[in-house]
């Protein structure tokens, strides 16, 4: 019989229904995955299925990243009687079809399957090889099948992984402890492929409940366990000072709390993860699950099942990653690096052997020293502590940089995004046309930020190209050529063909590029004074934007629902609807990368992106008035332009153009319109 291959959304409960039923089949190979799990990729448009007849032969079930731009396999399944009959084949070409826009197709497999063949036939390749979660630490292969694009953009994703506490009740669960329920739910986050997302913590809190196990011989199993994860040590004292905190919430609102020692006991896996810098912490125990919004509420710690881990690993390692709300009100500052004083920062930046302290501090004195004009900038926290390092000068059309370092501090990921966008608006000042990272020892953190920002990576460094042009893809890409080429590297040459999500891609890589011929839709936003304050000065900056790190990367905008053609990805221009006392009346301000556009509850979307910033809750919930539903707009990589374009001269472009435009809502414009807004915003004067 033919072989159809079907989309399934979650409306679809029978054929829904029919691949859990077949992946369950197979948990011991495919790990399990909860029937949510399946609805909610169902929903999000990542389930295949392949039909004989009435009869569900095989399903492929997939995550759409939306920052990587690449397919995340999660399951290939093909009923074990029907296999050799080619449905895998058929599901990923299908696969391949619907999303021919993305860079390619990713999947992890174990090596002891023996399917290394089977990969290979689908024209995968391998790409890379890990350890996985389970006890076997199976080694865990990559494998990469690309959809036609240039590998350039392969290259931008980051390796961040998301790092959570787990508390007595899952890690008893991993070690086979416990009902068959409580250990497959535990198990769910060894599936190989999260091995790559996800890494495990336990703070000290874990070992006094191991402690407590009765049998000895349960207990000696689960000490055995420990080494396979990362260990946290949060200093003791701010631990007890937090779970005073903690404790104090949970006494002083309804309903009252009585503190026992098993209350105690999970306030104190909360305050520790608190302390260690962790967001993230994976229970199944209901009773600490209760206490999740004073843990967020007191602690910024989310307090989430290993289920929602599953399910939303994404947005989880986004908010964990980028937390740009942590930066509000802390006093940051800069400064450059006094001579005599390299001395002082060795403790904080220095990394390992190769990098001892003499040779770090006489590299950072000879670069003093130099001819060429270092700029040796530092960045301390409000208690003066060293957290970033960067020391960068011009070389003719590249800015280079010698060192690039973050230390470990709770908000290093996030200021490593910083610095990388910092380098790049300050090359585009100056000129520069690439920015090399040529630090042979940038700290990891970094590492990962670069690769996640468009910098791709061979033996002298890292290199990101600035391409300062707005024009037709064409006349982008041979610009993009020209300085990839004088900088040993290769760019892509793209068309006005080129699918929305290439492009936003290429934009990111090849920043400040705009491709204003292509299908990535354009949309101009209104915004109040208030919140163009909030969102784009203070306090949205980690310091005055004059200053060495400029404003916030991203953010997220609340508005009433209805939609106006928004689509993502995108780019958006921002209006300043309203003059206020020593404004020049309505104006455009700048633009940004529009990242992604969701409708939902007003509380669930506070939730979600509250790292983000700004928006409390209860002015989400007044955006959500009267059909109790709210649109947030998650944006990101705003530049405010040098020239405000005033509401005059956004009118004579349109009109030059034969333009209609509204800024009464959120509207999409025409791309050549944006083109000239933008020009005007960067026109020299």
């Amino acid at each position: 019989m033919t072989i159809d291959v079907l989309p399934v959304t979650g409306e679809q409960a029978e054929l829904l229904t029919a691949a859990i039923a077949l992946g369950d089949r197979y948990t011991k190979r495919l790990g399990l995955l909860t029937p949510p799990a399946y609805r909610k990729y169902a929903d999000d448009g990542g389930l295949l299925v392949a039909l004989e007849g009435d009869e569900l032969v095989g399903y492929a079930l997939f995550g759409l990243p939306k920052r990587s731009q690449h397919v995340r396999l999660v399951h290939l399944c093909v009923a074990e009687e029907r296999r050799g009959n080619g449905i895998a084949g058929l599901l990923i070409a299908e696969l391949r079809r619907r999303q021919r826009h993305r860079l390619g197709i990713r999947a992890r497999c174990r090596r002891d399957y023996g399917l290394s063949s089977v990969w290979s036939a689908l024209g995968f390749v391998p790409k890379g090889e890990g350890l996985g979660r389970g006890s076997d630490r199976e080694t865990l292969d990559t494998w990469w099948l690309d959809l036609g694009h240039d590998d350039l953009f392969t290259e931008a994703q980051s390796d961040a992984l998301l790092v959570v506490a787990i508390d007595h009740s899952v890690f008893s669960g991993l070690q086979g402890a416990g009902t068959a329920r409580a250990v497959e739910e535990s198990r769910a986050l060894e599936a190989g492929w999260l091995a790559d997302l996800i890494d495990f913590t336990y703070t000290p809190q874990l070992l006094r409940d191991v402690r407590e196990v009765e049998s000895r011989e349960e207990r000696n199993h689960q000490q055995a366990g420990l080494p396979r994860l990362r260990e946290a040590a949060p200093d003791p004292g701010s631990v007890s000072a937090r779970q005073q905190e903690l404790i104090t919430a949970v006494t002083g609102e309804p309903p009252e709390v009585t503190i026992d020692e098993k209350v105690s006991g999970r306030l104190r896996y909360v305050a520790e993860a608190s302390c260690a810098g962790l967001q993230v912490l994976v229970t199944r125990d209901p009773e600490l699950e209760r206490l999740a919004d004073v843990a967020w509420g007191v602690a910024g710690v989310k307090v989430v099942s290993p289920a929602m881990v599953t399910l939303h690993v994404d947005e989880l390692r986004q908010a964990q990653v980028y937390r740009p709300a942590d930066l509000m009100g802390t006093a940051f500052s800069a400064e450059e690096v006094r001579p005599g004083s390299e001395g002082e920062l060795v403790a904080f930046f220095e990394q390992g052997a190769s990098d001892s302290g003499t040779d770090f501090v006489e590299r950072l004195k000879a670069l003093a020293a130099d001819g060429v004009l270092w700029h040796r900038a530092l960045i301390r926290d409000a208690e003066g502590h060293p957290v970033a390092l960067c020391v960068w000068a011009m070389d003719g059309r590249t800015l280079n940089v010698a060192f690039l370092r973050t230390a470990g501090h709770p908000l290093e990921q996030t200021l490593a995004r910083q610095m990388l966008f910092m380098l790049k608006r300050v090359g585009r000042e100056r000129g520069a046309q690439a920015v090399r990272i040529a630090d042979p020892h940038l700290s990891p953190v970094a590492m990962s930020a670069a690769g996640a920002d468009g910098f791709t990576e061979d033996e002298g460094g890292f290199t990101a190209l600035l391409v300062d042009l707005s024009g037709p893809a064409e006349t982008v890409s041979v610009l993009a050529e020209e300085i990839a080429a004088r900088a040993g590297r290769t760019a892509p040459r793209l068309d006005a063909h080129a699918s929305p999500e290439i492009v936003s891609v290429a934009e990111r890589m090849w920043w400040p590029a705009k491709l204003v011929d292509t299908a990535l839709p354009s949309f101009i936003a209104p915004v109040k004074p208030r919140w163009s304050t909030e969102l784009f000065n203070v306090p949205a900056m980690l310091m005055p934007r004059d200053d060495v790190l400029g404003i916030s990367r991203e953010h997220v905008y609340y508005r009433s629902p209805g939609h106006r053609g928004e689509s993502v990805p995108g780019r958006i221009l921002w209006y300043v609807s309203e003059g206020t006392a020593g404004q020049q009346g309505s104006m455009v301000i700048g633009c940004s990368r529009l990242d992604e556009v969701v409708i939902g509850d007003p509380d669930t979307l506070f939730s979600r992106f509250e790292h983000l910033g700004v928006y409390g809750r209860a002015e989400v919930r007044d955006a959500a008035k009267p059909v109790g539903k709210v649109m947030a707009l998650r944006f990101s990589d705003t530049e405010i332009f040098p020239a405000q374009v005033s509401h005059a001269r956004l009118t004579a472009l349109a009109a030059a153009l034969g333009l209609k435009f509204s800024v009464m809502s959120l509207s999409k414009i025409d791309n050549a319109l944006f083109q000239a807004v933008y020009e005007e915003g960067h026109r020299k004067t």
